[in-house]
């Protein structure tokens, strides 16, 4: 029996929807599995289960799932503990992997955070920062493997039910797992002819397309809908293969993260932009657009002008 904890920190709680979306597969999966702690679907306190403990504590287990990125210091003492406590560790999800939405907050410092929060914005009224029984944030967003130790990463927003099981069969089988490193556009079968047929647009304008078909329609990028596929792992279509941002009609907006290890996604489109002669300058906010899931070690404060 492999036991198992997840945690969850910065997150929306799309991959634990992902882990149940699993299906029947997961039922196969489950006499080999004890979930011991899992905030989304067991009561197991971590000060203890009447709160007599001092310090956050989670189960010895065999595998640790984790989901969310790094924002508190509360997150940052989990993380460490899942690491002391679990034999393998899993960072689930674009915010474990890449800091995720998140981490777009990395473009500003926490003062200017609290300040929008609390004091700017239109509908709220102004107040000082809470502090009150709460942790401290951390000065940035941080991906799962900046603050510890992964053994398997399992990216998208959320992950595909399919990798999860995937993953989670190799372990129990005792073998590796990883995820191919190829683009999404290597799996994208959209036509593709090199050349665009008008500038960028705005992203929420429809594409040209079939409705049930595939094969007819034009790639994003050449139809001036900015896709971010050349610059994105696949596999969120599974073992159809087919991108399932692409299967709803839509652009890619990169949520696996990047192709490979040391890529950088950002020079990356505005290369294959370029190739098919569109500018990349058309884009007003290139840099957020381009880290859009993948923040956390790439986004800083802007310097003030």
């Amino acid at each position: 029996m492999v036991r198992v904890a997840e945690e969850w920190f910065a997150v929306c709680g799309g991959c634990e929807v992902s882990i149940l979306d699993i299906g029947e597969p997961l039922l196969d999966l489950l006499p080999s599995l004890e979930f011991v702690h899992m905030p989304v679907l067991m009561d197991h306190k971590l000060f203890g289960q009447t709160g007599e403990k001092k310090h956050m504590e989670i189960p010895e287990a065999d595998v640790g799932i984790v989901t969310g990125s790094i924002r508190n210091q509360e997150n940052k003492e989990l993380a460490e503990e899942m690491r002391r406590k679990c034999k393998i560790i899993i960072s689930l999800g674009s915010c474990a992997n890449f800091g995720g939405i998140p981490a777009l907050g990395n473009m500003y410092n926490n003062a200017e955070i609290f300040d929008m929060a609390y004091r700017k914005t239109a509908s709220t009224e102004a107040g000082d920062n809470p502090s009150q029984g709460l942790p401290a944030l951390t000065d940035r967003v941080y991906s799962v493997n900046e603050v510890i130790k992964v053994d398997v990463s399992i990216p998208g927003c959320p992950p595909t039910p399919e990798w999860i099981a995937g993953a989670l069969t190799s372990l129990l089988q005792g073998k590796s797992f990883s995820l191919p490193e190829k683009s999404v556009c290597d799996d994208c079968p959209t036509v593709r002819e090199k050349k665009a047929k008008v500038a960028i647009r705005r992203p929420l304008q429809p594409a040209e397309f079939t409705p049930g078909r595939y094969d007819n329609m034009r790639c994003m990028n050449e139809q001036g809908i900015l896709c971010l596929g050349p610059a994105t792992r696949t596999g969120c279509g599974g073992s159809e293969k087919t991108p399932r941002c692409i299967k709803a009609y839509m652009p890619c907006r990169g949520c696996y993260g990047p192709i490979r290890a040391g890529a950088n996604p950002m020079v990356d489109m505005m290369g294959a932009l370029s190739s098919v002669g569109l500018d990349p300058k058309q884009i007003e906010d290139r840099m957020a657009t381009f880290n859009r899931f993948i923040g956390a070690g790439r986004l800083r404060p802007m310097p003030a002008r």
